[in-house]
This record gives C-alpha cells, structure tokens and sequence, in this order.
C-alpha cells in the first residue's frame, strides 16, 4: 500500500451542509410537533371535519333522507324571530352561570379541605370523586327518582319535618325544575373542580404559608395573596372547562326532563337534538348549535387570558 492510498484512506469525508428539510426533522422545536401529528389528524377526523360540516348544513334546508340546497341566512332569520330558541339561550346562560359559579364556590372549599391534614384523607377523597365517575345517565335516574312527584324523598324527608303539608313538584313547574336540573348538574361537576384545584394547591410550597404567618398574616391574607394569585391560572383552565362542559350538557337534561315542562329546561344542546333529530329539519338543528360557536370561543378567551397572566407571574414577556 503506497504512501497516496494510505493518505486517501485516512483522510475524512467532507462534510455534507444538511438541507433544510434535515434540519426541520432534527430541530428539539418540531420534536413535539412530530409527536402530536397522529393526534392532531385524530381530532381533525373526528371533531374538525363535523364542526365545519355542521357550519355548513346550517346554512342550507337539510333534512333527515333528503339533501338540502343552500339558502344563506335563512335558518339564522328564522330562529331570530323562533321564542323557544331564544328561550333555550336564556336557559343555557342560566344554567351555565349559576352552576359553575357553585361549582367553583364548593369546589374551592372542598379543595381547601382536602389539602389540610386529616384523618383517612384518600378515601375522602375517593368518595368526592364518586358523583364525577358514575355515568350521566344513572346520575339523571337516580335524581328524577329523588324529584318524583309523589315518591320523592326530599318531599317525604320534608313531610316528615313538618315544613310541607304536600309534595313538591319538581320537575313539573318550571322555575321547580331549572333549579333542580342546576343542582343536579351542580352535584356531578363539583369532582372535577375540587381535585384539579387541589391538585394546584399541592404546587404551593409551605415556606410560603410560614414565611406569612410568621408576618402576622391572618387565614384570609394567606389565601389573598399567595393561595389565589398561585391558583389563577389553573383557574382560569379548570373553569373554562366546567362552562364547556356546563354550557354544552345534553344527557342530564334530555334524561331528566327532555327540556320540559313547556320548555323551561331546554338548553341550546338539547332543542338542536330535538329539531335536528327528532324533528327531521338537520339545517335549523344544525344552526341552533353553530349558534352556541361565539359562547364557547369567548369561555376558550378565559382561559387564554388566564395563562397570559401566568406568564406574567413569571416574569416572561408575551411576546
């Protein structure tokens, strides 16, 4: 082997400048965007294709076995003038507000609670979560049993105390049954709220607490100005969670009163599924639902103006 081949042999390869589309494939910032490409064309499939589907079967005359044509604004001009659906947004306002506002309240509490030492306090917190994990549907039977109105056991409970003379009516006077479909609702989304907020209040560091009543700061201070401003952003997350879930609810409803009496309970939910499916007009049912877009897209603003503020808290710009 002569002196050339060895020096050949020895020598290394030139470097190759690598393309763009090698660089892309090995930036760390793509990494995550690579991973949540078979997720993404998930959701795309099955919650972007029937959104837009649903935008657009809005604006034409669809009906169930016969395909529409388009016809603008019509459906929209038509529920304009409809009392029922302006009803069923009162109803979802309604429900919403005051069901996530109590469901914030006791939820806070009970996470509070829970975060405090105290005896067998993994089963409470098992036994908390229970209205959260049974389905929908048995939690609506067992409570349109509890607000029967001849077998209700509140009713009997009350008898018996002396406060009625006759059983309540429910579910059949209207103002009777949003209140009492509010506390059913009321009584399932409590879970969610209590063990996420619990879950943020494990985050807090104790120092913090001690550092402040060691300053002379009272229960309420500590939780003013470290226990709250801590929470905010997964506050702000949790409950645009709770309103989405709150605001779109269609089981407990259509189980419990199937928007009776004389409307009083229907929620946009549960009038889209009547007009669309039970009633056979697609594109009316279709645009009470595409109606609800601007409620929930102004709850999603909540929650990015909540992480805005933890960035803030951070000390990072947003920019």
């Amino acid at each position: 082997m002569t002196d050339t081949m060895v020096g050949r042999s020895m020598t290394r390869p030139e470097m190759r400048e690598p393309t763009q589309w090698e660089r892309l494939k090995s930036n760390r910032d793509w990494l995550g965007f690579w991973f949540m490409m078979p997720t993404a064309v998930l959701l795309g499939l099955f919650l972007a294709y029937p959104l837009f589907l649903g935008v657009w079967l809005s604006f034409t005359d669809t009906k169930i076995g016969r395909a529409g044509k388009f016809i603008g604004l019509e459906n929209y001009d038509w529920l304009s003038d409809d009392k029922v659906f302006w009803l069923s947004v009162t109803n979802t306002l309604l429900y919403t507000v005051v069901a996530s506002a109590a469901k914030f309240a006791i939820g806070l509490y009970l996470a509070l609670l829970l975060n405090k030492h105290m005896p067998f306090k993994a089963i409470v917190r098992a036994i908390v979560l229970i209205p959260f994990i049974v389905p929908t549907v048995l939690s609506a039977i067992a409570f349109w049993w509890i607000y029967d109105s001849q077998f209700s056991i509140l009713s009997w409970m009350l008898k018996k105390m002396g406060w009625i003379s006759v059983n309540i009516n429910f579910l059949g006077d209207p103002w009777n049954a949003r209140w009492s479909t509010i506390f059913a609702n009321v009584w399932r989304g409590i879970p969610f709220v209590a063990i996420t907020l619990l879950a943020g209040l494990q985050t807090v560091s104790p120092a913090l607490y001690e550092a402040a009543t060691l300053d002379g700061a009272t229960g309420w201070q500590r939780f003013r100005f470290i226990t709250y401003p801590i929470l905010t952003p997964i506050i702000a997350v949790v409950m645009t969670f709770s309103v989405l879930f709150t605001f779109t609810d269609f089981q407990l409803i259509w189980a419990m009163t199937r928007g009776g009496p004389v409307n009083a309970t229907h929620l946009m939910a549960t009038l889209s599924y009547q007009r669309a499916i039970l009633g056979g007009n697609m594109g009316e049912g279709a645009a009470i639902a595409t109606a609800m877009i601007p409620f929930l897209l102004a709850a999603v603003m909540v929650s990015w103006f909540g992480l805005q503020r933890r960035k803030w808290q951070q000390g990072v710009g947003n920019d």
